[in-house]
């Protein structure tokens, strides 16, 4: 029973570990997908940006309305994917991190410098103009490529972060199966003494008899049940061994009363062999001796009465 209650209480604490660790796969997989939708985003943004700057550079007095919402977009987006990012401990996602950060400052700086450069009209604005497109647009393409290594360096990580709770998932998993195979085998094997248990005392209930009672099966390993089929034994063993023993003793006894009775019949025909002449002390005397012989009598039929009801007790007749 010792042991039961201990895997019961291990089973317990896998659960719990199990319902942790699956809670904390689940949670890791949304800050995955948050992190890559924030890195697409991003991606977006500097490509909305870019294509804007060509726009403003290819036609005159255009808004740079939806220009400014996307540098808005990609900084909100960028604090969103710093803070993400701060619960990943990967050294190659951070360095590619801080890469990304350094190439669009330097790409942010352009964009300024592109439109600081567009409200100033110059002899040199159309070849600076032309530059900083020609800068932004190369340095968007460094961005894509560097957005699309941070994916793939994020992915990888998580990949094997995934891998090895997952491998952890398993083997705690199979532990508890096979605890719970256990654990049932046990409960089995607890219930069928229970169940023959049962049915034995109700069958001595029912019949007011242990006869044809057999011992209980000792092939359980387990202690508890062990213990109690070999008390349940032995109880039944003491009981038999003490109604044999009751037996033989109301048998020796009835025996000696049987010979006690044949003596005093001899003893009464010896006397009225011997005194032919009526004597009343004689007569009450025999008198007494005959009412003994008739209480011995009766003594050994009730004796012998009471063995065979001692007898039916028992798993065996005598």
């Amino acid at each position: 029973m010792k042991k039961i209650k201990i895997i019961g209480l291990f089973i317990f604490i896998l659960s719990i570990i199990l319902a942790i660790l699956s809670s904390y796969i689940s949670n890791q997989n949304k800050i995955n997908t948050n992190i890559l939708n924030t890195i697409s985003e991003q991606e977006a943004y500097t490509q909305e940006i870019s294509k804007n700057i060509f726009y403003i550079y290819k036609h005159d007095n255009i808004s740079t309305k939806n220009l400014d919402k996307a540098i808005k977009g990609f900084m909100a987006n960028l604090e969103n994917r710093d803070k993400n990012l701060s619960q990943i401990p990967s050294i190659l996602v951070k360095n590619q991190s801080q890469e990304i950060l350094k190439l669009w400052n330097e790409f942010y700086l352009d964009v300024n410098s592109f439109l600081s450069q567009k409200q100033s009209i110059t002899a040199y604005t159309s070849i600076l103009l032309e530059k900083l497109v020609n800068d932004i647009y190369n340095k968007n393409q460094k961005l894509i490529i560097k957005f699309d290594q941070l994916k793939k360096i994020h992915q990888v990580y998580f990949n094997n972060i995934l891998n090895t709770y997952k491998n952890i998932q398993y083997i705690l998993f199979i532990i508890l199966i096979l605890l719970l195979i256990y654990l049932f085998t046990q409960i089995k094997v607890i219930l069928t003494f229970i169940n023959e248990f049962t049915n034995r005392s109700n069958k001595i209930i029912k019949n007011s008899s242990i006869k044809d009672l057999e011992p209980l099966k000792e092939a359980s390993k387990n202690k508890d049940i062990s213990e109690a089929s070999n008390n349940f034994n032995i109880l039944l063993d003491k009981i038999n061994n003490s109604i044999d023993y009751s037996t033989n003793s109301i048998e020796h006894t009835t025996q000696s009363l049987k010979q006690i009775e044949n003596n005093i019949e001899e003893f009464l025909e010896l006397i009225y062999i011997q005194n032919k002449d009526i004597d009343v002390e004689l007569t009450k005397k025999e008198d007494a001796i005959i009412e003994s012989l008739d209480e011995l009598m009766n003594i050994t039929s009730k004796l012998d009465n009471l063995k065979y009801d001692i007898n039916k007790l028992v798993n065996y007749q005598k």
